[in-house]
């Protein structure tokens, strides 16, 4: 990473890329807890959890890959300039392994606990599948032109489509039920908390650098950022002022499946 201009801010960029480390981290445990206490995942979107594992998946190839790799720390500079830092910290990094491995082990909640009718959507499934695929090709292609650099910006908008749609499911579903049983808010407030200073540790970044190039050199950091932090006021006026007495909503039944947890209401998949 580049030479910091003021102590200072160096010590306060560092403390805020923790602190979103720690809240994002903690963020994965109340929905986990909540399943494992209910012994049940009924209000808790299946699409949601199997598209932010695609999510958190492709965020860690990036992460790794620009904060390890040499060769693509080289090609970043020589883009965006020499003396520009490399936008993935040590706290970026750590945050993305132990999120592919909390939802991991929760979406294993869902094979394991009471469900009831709800299923994954056989779209959703497809979205995940195409978007590995496609991932697949673009890794063959890099390998012939050697864009690394091309190539790591590709699993940055993985990670920052999968933030966007995989919100749509479980905002739907809460929609549909009047209710946010079933679903963490505690997740959400972890979440925006980290989503805040996450955005406040580049500002940081780019003060210093006297360039803001930290935000359109890495426009997928910067897109979650924002993307989760709408989503996360979304789930807090629900749970909070929509929804606030119906902490037991009634079963899901077979129709609203087809209109919240499905994004194409025509069919569903069975796992």
């Amino acid at each position: 990473m580049g030479d910091w201009n003021s102590v200072q801010l160096k010590v306060l960029s560092e403390v805020l890329g923790w602190v979103a480390f720690v809240a994002w981290s903690i963020s994965f445990y109340p929905q986990a807890i909540l399943n494992f206490r209910r012994k049940s995942v009924v209000g808790l979107n299946f699409d949601f959890i199997v598209l932010n594992l695609t999510k958190h998946s492709s965020y860690l190839i990036y992460n790794v890959v620009l904060f390890f790799s040499k060769t693509v720390q080289a090609q970043y500079r020589h883009k965006f300039g020499s003396n520009q830092m490399i936008p993935v910290a040590a706290n970026d990094v750590a945050f993305s392994i132990h999120a592919v491995i909390l939802t991991a082990f929760t979406l294993f909640q869902i094979f394991i606990y009471e469900r009831k009718n709800q299923r994954f959507s056989k779209t959703s499934l497809g979205i995940v599948s195409a978007v590995w695929i496609s991932a697949a090709v673009c890794v063959f292609v890099a390998i012939h032109r050697h864009s690394w650099l091309w190539l790591t910006s590709v699993f940055s908008t993985i990670q920052v489509t999968m933030t966007v749609i995989k919100y749509i499911p479980q905002a739907f579903m809460n929609f549909r039920r009047k209710s946010t049983d079933g679903f963490s808010i505690g997740n959400i407030l972890l979440d925006l908390l980290g989503g805040l200073t996450n955005y406040g540790q580049m500002a940081v970044q780019s003060v210093d650098q006297k360039s803001w190039v930290n935000f359109y050199g890495n426009i997928g950091k910067t897109l979650l950022s924002l993307v989760s932090i709408f989503f996360d006021i979304l789930f807090i006026i629900q749970h909070y002022v929509l929804y606030p007495e119906n902490k037991r909503a009634l079963p899901i039944t077979q129709s609203e499946i087809k209109e919240t947890t499905e994004f194409d209401s025509k069919d569903t998949a069975k796992f």
